[in-house]
């Protein structure tokens, strides 16, 4: 009677240790290739709505490029991966891959790297119609003046992966928010004639 009390004790121990190892491995997710820099955000995305088997995930991270009087400079990543064969797989970047967001480049005989960047996620929204989701990023860059900011919508496109939709840009400042329907992204920024 104490051999069965002692198998099934046993017994039951291995079933929760192998209950516990499984539900780790479903939360161990990968990024492949990882993204490049220190994360800032990341947020999930339906491109093709949430009943589609795939899953997206943007990242916004940033990269020590360089210090000088004082100060750090980042190249800033937006990183756009698809869940595929339990990872993550990188289907955009930007730079690379094209904007919103440009290479960091040292200035000639300085320590000081240019553009100065920002990034950040706005959210997700149904721009294009019901069904599917938009990614928005809002960006700025800047050398010797107030800069340029945009504020780029991604989309699904045909092949199975995402890319710029729109860009829209404004000199100095634009910020961007989505509508409380989340049908609709509202821009404030400075008009200059």
């Amino acid at each position: 009677m104490a051999t069965s009390k002692l198998s099934a004790a046993l017994a039951a121990a291995m079933g929760l240790a192998a209950v516990g190892v499984l539900a780790q491995a479903a939360t161990s997710i990968y990024f492949m290739p990882p993204p490049p820099g220190t994360g800032v955000e990341s947020s999930a995305v339906s491109f093709n709505g949430p009943r589609a088997k795939n899953a997206w995930r943007a990242v916004i991270d940033k990269k020590l490029v360089g210090s000088g009087g004082g100060r750090d400079f980042y190249q800033w990543y937006l990183s756009i991966y698809e869940l595929r064969r339990g990872a993550y797989r990188l289907r955009y970047q930007s730079p690379g891959n094209g904007g919103p967001l440009s290479r960091v480049e040292q200035a000639h005989g300085a320590k000081m790297w240019f553009p100065v960047q920002q990034a950040r996620i706005v959210g997700t929204a149904q721009l294009m119609g019901p069904g599917s989701q938009q990614l928005i990023v809002q960006s700025h860059e800047m050398a010797a003046d107030c800069g340029s900011a945009a504020v780029t919508i991604f989309a699904s496109v045909p092949g199975g992966t995402v890319a710029p939709a729109v860009t829209a840009g404004n000199s100095c400042d634009l910020d961007a928010r989505i509508r409380a329907d989340g049908a609709a992204v509202e821009l404030t920024g400075p008009y200059y004639a």
